[in-house]
């Protein structure tokens, strides 16, 4: 008996192995943008390249879950600031991964918020150059 194949001819392990190479894509560009914001704000520490590909998984990850819990937790200060409270999220999630001791330090909160926008603004334009770069084929 055939099994018939989805459209577009991908198959469900074809679509795993583009979301593992998608994560992977996202971690390396994370720690690139990571590397970039210990060149460009003082107070922002990188021991190593390992390091900063350590960090920027722990960052995905502590985003991914800890974040939406603090935005919903804090949806008050969210609608008053109208969204802008999330800025203070990113940046203390930034500095309690800094505090883990993998490699990345933060002096200080201040540091820490300048950090965590700057990492977020060259995080994206790097995800655009790779996205139109790959989409072309």
């Amino acid at each position: 008996m055939r099994t018939r194949e989805p459209a577009g001819g991908r198959t469900a392990d074809g679509e795993k192995v583009r979301g593992i190479m998608g994560l992977i894509f996202r971690v390396i560009i994370n720690a690139i943008a990571l590397l970039l914001v210990e060149h460009f704000v003082q107070g922002v520490h990188v021991s190593s390249v390992t390091a900063a590909l350590v960090s920027a998984l722990i960052l995905g990850i502590v985003n991914a879950i800890l974040k939406p819990i603090l935005v919903i937790l804090s949806l008050p200060l969210e609608i008053l600031t109208l969204g802008l409270f999330t800025l203070v999220i990113n940046a203390a999630l930034f500095y309690l991964v800094a505090n883990l001791g993998i490699g990345l330090s933060v002096d200080n909160f201040g540091a820490a918020f300048i950090g965590a926008l700057l990492l977020s603004i060259v995080s994206f334009i790097l995800s655009a150059f790779v996205r139109t770069s790959t989409s072309k084929h």
